[in-house]
C-alpha cells in the first residue's frame, strides 16, 4: 500500500512539472520601475557576454563589459543594443555564435538606458 501511495505522489509531482510548450520556459519578468545596473543589467551581461567581453577581451571582442562604465559606454558609443537586437545568424549579432537574448531582456536594457543608466548599489 505504501509503495502505491509513493508511486502516486511521485507521478503527481512529475506530471505537475510538465511543460506544454517552450513558452512555459521563457522568463517573462515584467519590467520594473527602477532598473539598475547592479540588480538588473549586470546579471544579463555576466550570463551572456563576459565569456568574450572580459578583461582582456577574447575571440575578437573589441571591448570589456566587466563593469558599469564599460556597459554604459558600449550602449552609448558601440551600438550594443543594436547588436543584441539582431536576429541569430545576422551579421554582427550578439552574443556571437549563441542564441539571441530573449526580447524581455533586451527591453530591460533599453529601459535602463532610457531611464538614465542608474547604477544601483
Amino acid at each position: 500500500m505504501k509503495k502505491t501511495y509513493l508511486f502516486y505522489l511521485a507521478s503527481l509531482f512529475l506530471w505537475s512539472c510538465a511543460s506544454d510548450s517552450e513558452n512555459d520556459l521563457v522568463d517573462v519578468t515584467e519590467p520594473s520601475d527602477n532598473i539598475t545596473y547592479t540588480i538588473n543589467i549586470k546579471p544579463i551581461i555576466d550570463l551572456n557576454c563576459i565569456f568574450c567581453h572580459r578583461d582582456p577581451p577574447i575571440n575578437d571582442a573589441p571591448m570589456s563589459l566587466l563593469n558599469f562604465e564599460n556597459v554604459k559606454e558600449a550602449i552609448q558609443n558601440r551600438n550594443l543594443i543594436e547588436r543584441i537586437s539582431k536576429q541569430t545568424g545576422e551579421n554582427g549579432a550578439m552574443p556571437l555564435g549563441g542564441p539571441r537574448l530573449p526580447q524581455n531582456l533586451i527591453d530591460l536594457i533599453i529601459q535602463w538606458k532610457d531611464e538614465g543608466f542608474k547604477e544601483g548599489e
